[in-house]
C-alpha cells in the first residue's frame, strides 16, 4: 500500500533553524519532497547515553521524544539530519525504516558506521572514510522560484536604479567573534570609500547588537534594513541583484549562501578573534577556493551525485 512518504525524505528536525535548512536543502539537492519530524532527547543524560550506545550499535526511540510512532514515515525512502540533536535519531528512525539515513555536519562521538551519508564541513576536519563526503560550506539550496519570490518581494519596497549595487551583510558576535561599533564604523568607512559610483545597501539581522545597528543608521545608504526595526528578509534579493557582497566572518550561512548562488563578488568582514577557531579554517578555506575574494560559486554537484550513490537514490 503507498503511503503519502512514498519517494520523500524524512527530516528529523531539532527546531534550530540553521539546522533545519540545511536538512531542507539536503533533500532537494537529492531530489525529493519532504516532511519534517521533530525530535528531541529526552534529557541531557539520555544525550549522553546516546553516544555510549550507539558505539555498542544499540539503537533505542526510548531516549528520545518524537520517535514514537513511525508508521506514518512508512514509505520514505531516506531518513535526513542536522546536528547533534538528530544524529542518533537519524539511525534510530533509519533502523525502523528499513532505509538509509544522510545527515549534514560532522557526528563528532558518534561511530561513523550506520550513517549512510555524512556530508561533513572540510573545515570541521573530517575523518577519511568511505560514507564521509567533505563540502566546503553550508548546504544552499540554489532555488530558482526562492530567489525570484525574493527578489520580487524586495523591487515592491524598493526599485533599484540600475547601477552597480554592493550590499553589506551584518550578523553578530560570537565566542570566536566580536562586532563593536567602532569596527564597524571603520568597516562601512572603508567600504564607502570603495565603492563611490555604486548604489548601496545593507541589513543587519537578529543577532546585531543596537549599538552597532545605530552605526549602521547613520550612513548614507539607497536601501537599509535594520532588522530590529522590520524582519523583512532582503538577502535573496542582495544575493541575485548585487555585483559585491560584504557579509560578517562569522555569518557561515549567508557566506555559504553568497558563495553558492548569485555572481556577486564575495568579501569576508574579518571580526574574528584570536584564532578564530573552525570559522577562520572556514574563511580561509573558501578564499583559497576563489570563493572568497572572487565570484567563483561553490558547485556541489560532485558531492551530491556521490551522495546519491551512497544513499541508493
Amino acid at each position: 500500500m503507498r503511503t503519502v512518504m512514498d519517494g520523500k525524505a524524512l527530516i528529523l528536525t531539532d527546531g534550530k533553524a540553521g539546522h533545519e535548512n540545511q536538512s531542507k536543502a539536503f533533500a532537494r539537492l537529492l531530489g525529493l519532497e519532504y516532511e519534517l519530524l521533530p525530535v528531541r532527547f529526552k534529557s541531557p543524560a539520555a544525550k549522553a547515553l546516546s553516544y555510549l550506545l550507539d558505539r555498542l550499535g544499540v539503537r533505542t526511540a526510548r531516549l528520545l521524544d518524537g520517535l514514537g510512532n513511525l508508521s506514518a514515515a512508512a514509505g520514505c525512502r531516506v531518513v535526513i539530519g542536522t546536528g547533534s540533536g538528530t544524529f542518533y535519531a537519524a539511525k534510530v528512525a533509519a533502523k525502523a525504516l528499513g532505509v538509509p539515513c544522510g545527515v549534514v555536519l560532522y557526528p563528532r562521538g558518534y561511530a561513523l558506521g550506520g550513517f549512510g551519508c555524512i556530508l561533513a564541513p572540510s573545515f570541521d576536519r573530517p575523518a577519511a572514510a568511505g560514507n564521509v563526503v567533505p563540502v566546503p560550506a553550508n548546504l544552499v539550496a540554489a532555488d530558482g522560484a526562492f530567489y525570484a519570490a525574493g527578489v520580487k518581494a524586495f523591487r515592491e519596497r524598493y526599485e533599484p536604479s540600475g547601477k552597480k549595487a554592493v550590499a553589506v551583510i551584518v550578523g553578530g558576535p560570537n565566542k570566536c567573534a566580536s562586532l563593536s561599533p567602532e569596527w564597524m564604523k571603520g568597516e562601512l568607512d572603508r567600504i564607502f570609500a570603495e565603492t563611490e559610483s555604486c548604489e548601496r545597501w545593507v541589513t543587519t539581522s537578529r543577532r546585531t547588537p543596537p549599538e552597532v545597528d545605530a552605526v549602521v543608521e547613520s550612513f548614507k545608504w539607497d536601501y537599509a534594513l535594520i532588522y530590529s526595526k522590520d524582519t523583512f528578509n532582503p538577502i535573496p534579493a542582495f544575493v541575485k541583484l548585487a555585483s559585491r557582497l560584504y557579509v560578517t566572518a562569522e555569518s557561515t550561512g549567508m557566506l555559504s549562501e553568497a558563495c553558492t548562488c548569485g555572481e556577486a563578488e564575495v568579501f569576508a568582514l574579518d571580526n574574528l578573534g584570536p584564532g578564530g577557531g573552525k570559522f577562520r579554517r572556514f574563511v580561509e578555506s573558501l578564499k583559497a577556493g576563489g570563493y572568497v575574494g572572487g565570484r567563483r560559486k561553490i558547485d556541489l554537484s560532485p558531492e551530491i551525485a556521490r551522495a546519491k550513490a551512497l544513499l541508493g537514490i
